[in-house]
């Protein structure tokens, strides 16, 4: 499901949520979602399709840079680094080929942002690709596809065959001398290859696997080649500032944290969905939107970036969800990825769940990851099934610090985070099952059959 709210409609979200629930929405990415084939040229046409690269081409590249760079945009992949600086850090006059990488390995649990938008929208992603391209002088771009999803990688390859059709693609686009080839590389379902120079490594043709820094890959990316990678949201938001500029931009969110991105609601809310709205709205306003939580039912913890983010419980209702504001409260906003979980869901249980997908995902290449996430699930797996000691939850806690900060890329912290964040909160949860020889919940009441009116969610 997708909310969006009438086009143009949003800025700030105001204190309080005095304002109407469908004003807090700001529909850019899914304006047309739900109108037929959204997915075509001719319907991303209609909807000032293309716009914004016939604005960037009459610009130099480095002018093309500085908007977007004074525009604000953030990474939406997780890290929130700055679009614009990332695409400045591209030497100029080295005398080797430019590559533009789009990571659309999507493959976080709960993560569910970048697959919708290339299956409803991939003409948004194809023109902010020209217009990255344009600006940081790159003649071939990569989109990084994660390869199960079929559909959109059929639906993606007919979006760059109809650009190309058009002269969006190809030689000498819209008359501006720029020539560009674009590759839709399906990959093979690694989760590591969402690390960006892992993903670089796969698109070589080697196991993905990540790559010892320095260099970045802005100096030494694809083919050891000057290569900027890109989270798909991020490139697909570019032709929307050049259309409607940098200053409509930045009047949605906050100063540091400005424009619209999409939140994905999922778990036991009564309508999980995509929607998009200004960076700083509060997940109890997404909620009051969405229908709440299911009925009968109340918020017990909920990840604000998907699983690799610490988790927050009912008490973070109102935290703006942005950079700084979710930070601040001891998590990442990540990939807006909120995952609530109601009363009905065992924590231990849960972080089970996710360890285990680490430890199998874990590529192995440090030690710290790939024999800290193997251990944390043996000992997660014990406490669930009630054979574990107390000294157990100190033990769990100290490899986590072991994993953490000194693997050797991201996924290890990712592992570590749902370990301290549930220690943190639930303590007493993970010691009930010490105690109680096993786990006090009932697995069956967490699924979305167990009600039958689970559907018809109010907030509870």
């Amino acid at each position: 499901m997708t909310v969006a709210a009438e086009h143009g409609g949003s800025s700030r979200p105001p204190a309080g949520g005095e304002a109407s629930p469908e004003k807090l929405l700001v529909p850019v990415l899914s304006a047309f979602w739900d109108q037929p084939e959204s997915w075509t040229l001719e319907t991303y046409r209609r909807h000032e399709g293309y716009e914004g690269l016939r604005k960037a081409l009459a610009m130099s590249p480095d002018d093309v840079i500085a908007y977007v760079k004074d525009s604000g945009l953030r990474g939406r992949g997780g890290a929130g680094f700055p679009t614009g600086m990332k695409w400045q850090f591209i030497p100029q006059g080295d005398g080797k080929p430019h590559y533009l990488v789009v990571n659309a390995d999507e493959s976080e649990p709960g993560t569910c942002k970048d697959i919708p938008l290339l299956f409803a929208n991939p003409h948004a992603l194809i023109e902010g690709i020209v217009i990255a391209c344009h600006a940081i002088r790159a003649h071939h771009a990569f989109i990084y596809l994660r390869g199960e999803v079929v559909p959109v990688l059929r639906r993606l390859h007919e979006a760059v065959r109809e650009a190309y059709a058009a002269g969006f693609l190809g030689k000498n686009i819209l008359g501006s001398g720029l020539d560009l080839d674009v590759i839709v590389h399906a990959g093979a379902g690694a989760y590591i290859c969402g690390e960006e120079t892992a993903l670089l490594d796969s698109l070589e043709g080697r196991r993905g696997q990540p790559r010892l820094r320095p260099p970045f890959p802005a100096v030494a990316g694809l083919y050891a080649c000057p290569t900027v990678v890109n989270n798909v949201e991020s490139i697909a938001s570019v032709p929307a500032i050049l259309t409607r500029g940098k200053d409509w931009f930045r009047s949605m969110g906050s100063e540091k944290s400005p424009g619209f991105t999409l939140y994905s609601l999922s778990g036991h809310v009564a309508n999980p969905g995509q929607y998009e709205a200004p960076l700083g709205i509060t997940l109890r306003q997404l909620l009051d939107m969405s229908g709440g939580m299911r009925r009968g039912h109340r918020l017990k913890f909920w990840t604000p970036g998907g699983s690799s983010t610490p988790m927050f419980t009912d008490e973070h209702l109102d935290v703006p969800l942005d950079y700084e504001g979710v930070g601040a409260a001891g998590s990442m906003l990540g990939t807006k990825a909120l995952q609530c979980f109601d009363e009905t869901t065992c924590v231990v249980r849960a972080v089970t769940r996710w360890t285990e997908f680490y430890a199998h995902e874990s590529c192995g290449k440090c030690t710290p990851c790939r024999e800290g996430t193997y251990w944390l699930v043996q000992l997660l797996r014990d406490i669930e099934a009630g054979r574990a000691r107390m000294a157990d939850l100190d033990k769990i806690a100290d490899i986590a610090d072991n994993i953490n900060g000194k693997s050797f890329c991201a996924l290890g912290d990712g592992a570590a985070s749902p370990i301290f964040s549930s220690l943190q909160y639930f303590r007493e949860e993970y010691e009930q099952h010490i105690t109680g020889k096993g786990c006090p919940f009932d697995p069956a009441k967490s699924t979305l059959w167990a009600d039958n009116d689970a559907h018809l969610g109010v907030n509870a």
